[in-house]
């Protein structure tokens, strides 16, 4: 147990933010479907990692983004009491909207000094049709923008993979490439289980840094799901 003078290490809010497109070229193929199955599988594997350490109190939203953006889920809802209910798809792409809701909730306050660095994990099939810079902007301006482990999805080859590399902004780690649902269902859960472990360990609780995810190790990526082309169908 990591102690500190006069006891315990005191539990710390850990903030996991999924970011979903959901515009009409998600309602293709069967992407909303296989993202909406994927993420439900997760919740019970976030759910064993947040038990697994107590010293870290995991909170999860969602935002979805389509002919503007959302909250899917508003309020930060501790992960044992979460529950995903179905996105469904149309419109544009306004990703640079939901980056400026995220960074609205960045700011201390809402968010605290002693927080553990969030993880926002961002999903999207496609070109963003709106100001995505400035969104992005207003994210790194935030102390917890900076800090916070961010994870892009890929769904598809007509993905902006350029767009969801800057959001990252870290050149040794690129965004998943998910052209199948047995690879996105890969995706989401190394996310929500090697991510979110790595995030909420005793390491990411004592250390400190201004450079993005430096306090926090990312786990090794998986392999793609698919085995050939062929197994492509997005």
């Amino acid at each position: 147990m990591n102690m500190r003078p006069g006891g315990e290490l005191a539990t710390r809010p850990l903030h996991f933010i999924w970011m979903a497109d959901c515009s009409g070229s998600m309602a293709v193929d069967g992407k909303i479907q296989s993202l909406n199955t994927a993420i439900k599988e997760a919740i019970p594997n976030m759910q064993t990692v947040a038990d697994e350490n107590p010293n870290a109190q995991v909170l999860v939203r969602a935002i979805k983004f389509s002919s503007g953006a959302q909250w899917h889920v508003s309020q930060p809802t501790e992960v044992a009491d979460f529950k995903w209910d179905d996105l469904t798809a149309e419109g544009v792409t306004d990703m640079g909207r939901a980056l400026s809701l995220v960074a609205e909730q960045l700011a201390i306050p809402p968010m605290t000094e002693r927080a553990l660095p969030p993880v926002l994990v961002l999903i999207s099939d496609g070109q963003p049709t709106d100001d995505y810079a400035s969104g992005l902007k207003a994210v790194m301006e935030q102390p917890w923008g900076r800090k916070a482990v961010r994870i892009a999805i890929a769904i598809g080859e007509d993905a902006d993979t350029e767009v969801l590399q800057r959001f990252i902004g870290n050149p040794e780690l690129k965004p998943l490439q998910a052209n199948n649902p047995e690879s996105l269902v890969k995706y989401i859960k190394w996310v929500s289980t090697a991510v979110l472990k790595s995030a909420s360990s005793p390491a990411s609780q004592t250390l400190d840094s201004a450079t993005p995810g430096a306090n926090v190790p990312i786990p090794v990526l998986p392999e793609s799901a698919s085995s050939s082309a062929a197994d492509d169908v997005w």
